[in-house]
């Protein structure tokens, strides 16, 4: 009887933050957006194939550079002919899995210095800590650009470059929550009927956090997703001839005082468009979130 309880209880929760959720329409909208991104690059390799025989994104065409949008190249060409949309629809999944990853891997390491710091304190909550401090101290961009910059240029170097300045976010958070209910009777009763302490936090401790981290994991994404395209626009990141869109942005900007908008027009469009959805969900969902807004 107590488990179905809890089960309905989390299900009338759910409930509640996607009522409260869809009322906000600009989320909704930037739900969209990413929903439509999605199906954009799950549809890449039909709008543009890419097989040996016919790289699609990557066929290059020297006696039709630079055209401008048209019925047949909505997007235009670049400067090796190849066909600017195409680019667009496989780089998408290269963006959507930077963001992924990079926050799968921020959030784990994050999730586990928090809650070791947090349920603990003490000399180990000082240590780390302190540790997440100094990490904080130095600006994401700037501390990407530098492990960058040891690291060979390529998607890798941005992985490890973007996910370690995401940790602090996830470790801050998930550190006060854990200190938030460390002290509660549930968490006393598992003690007592000697629950393992690794038990305790991934079963009574790390779910009462999930709402402040599923908000932090939809705006690290975004921010992952800006940072990993400002490295391969200054040349740390993708590498040609990838399709990321920032090394697309870095490519069309030599271009573009001649006239050849399209080759950064779209590229910073789609980088300006995801990140704004992103943003924008991560907004509804943080109110959605919200106790203080119910009914």
């Amino acid at each position: 009887m107590n488990a179905k309880n809890v089960k309905i209880k989390k299900r009338s929760q759910s409930v509640e933050v996607w009522r409260r959720f869809r009322r906000n329409p600009i989320a909704m909208v930037g739900l969209g957006i990413i929903i439509l991104l999605i199906i954009l690059a799950l549809i890449a390799p039909i709008v543009a194939p890419h097989t040996e025989r016919d790289p699609g994104y990557d066929i290059q065409n020297l006696q039709n550079t630079f055209q401008m949008p048209s019925s047949e190249n909505i997007f235009g060409t670049d400067n090796l002919g190849r066909d600017i949309f195409s680019r667009i629809a496989h780089g998408s999944r290269v963006t959507l899995m930077i963001g992924v990853l990079v926050v799968s891997i921020s959030m784990t390491i994050g999730i586990a210095i928090g809650s070791t710091a947090g349920y603990y304190g003490g000399v180990l909550d000082n240590v780390f800590m302190r540790f997440i401090d100094i990490l904080l101290a130095i600006p994401t961009i700037l501390l990407a650009i530098v492990i960058s910059s040891l690291l060979t240029p390529g998607l890798t170097s941005v992985l490890i470059a973007v996910s370690i300045g995401g940790i602090p976010g996830y470790a801050r958070i998930v550190r006060g929550s854990v200190l938030s209910v460390r002290g509660q009777e549930y968490i006393e009763a598992a003690k007592a009927i000697g629950a393992k302490d690794f038990r305790i936090i991934s079963k009574h401790v790390l779910p009462n956090c999930l709402a402040p981290i599923i908000v932090e994991a939809t705006m690290g994404m975004a921010g992952a997703i800006s940072v990993a395209a400002a490295l391969s626009f200054l040349g740390l990141g993708a590498q040609a001839p990838s399709a990321e869109w920032g090394a697309m942005l870095s490519e069309g900007r030599r271009f573009m005082m001649m006239g050849h908008w399209p080759m950064v027009l779209f590229p910073g469009l789609s980088i300006a468009l995801i990140v704004f959805a992103l943003n924008m969900m991560g907004d509804g969902l943080r109110d959605a979130f919200d106790p203080k807004l119910k009914k």
